[in-house]
């Protein structure tokens, strides 16, 4: 596999940049691994996992090196799905196959759903799609106080109480929301 090669693909209000490490010729489809907000030095190790392929890895727009351009401070999933159809469309590959995590397996659903032609497999992991959740709604508006607390406070409280809502074991209770924030130094 070659050292990564940085790709920059600039769409309407960002421009987006990706790696690809490609590995010559392959009877298999490139893979993609994303995961949002997460970028793609988060995936360095996994990246490296997959000698038999081609794979890219991908900052998503607002992230990492992927910078808006047009001041937005909110992406949606069918935003990221588009980024994603045109950086799949600048690699000329093909259908790929996907490895998605958290937000990113998100935002690859939604790219299904818009592009399904673009994608071979995709493997989904721990999208979070609190609406389903028999707590729904005590974990809904912990979301919520988490956006809250970001927009308010910045990544560090709201990544605390973040880590405190995927950590927390068993039905999330009504009120959980108004508890005390954690502390983000710990």
């Amino acid at each position: 596999m070659t050292e990564p090669k940085t790709g920059t693909l600039r769409v309407p209000g960002a421009v987006l940049h990706y790696d690809v490490r490609d590995s010559g010729p392959s009877d298999h489809s490139a893979l993609l691994i994303i995961g949002s907000p997460m970028g793609a030095d988060g995936f360095v190790t996994l990246a490296g996992r997959f000698a038999d392929r081609t794979v890219v890895t991908y900052d998503p727009r607002g992230s990492g090196r992927s910078q808006r351009t047009d001041g937005a401070l909110e992406t949606t999933p069918d935003e990221h799905a588009d980024d994603l159809h045109r950086v799949i469309s600048a690699l000329d590959a093909g259908a790929v196959d996907i490895f998605a995590s958290s937000g990113g397996a998100v935002n690859a659903l939604a790219l299904v759903a818009s592009h399904p032609g673009q994608v071979r497999t995709l493997v989904a992991h721990e999208p979070p799609a609190f609406s389903q959740l028999p707590d729904r709604e005590p974990v809904l508006a912990a979301c919520a106080d988490i956006r809250e607390t970001y927009l308010r406070s910045g990544f560090g409280p709201a990544m605390a109480k973040f880590i405190a809502l995927v950590s927390y074991q068993g039905a999330v209770p009504a009120g959980y929301a108004d508890q005390p924030a954690p502390d983000p130094a710990a």
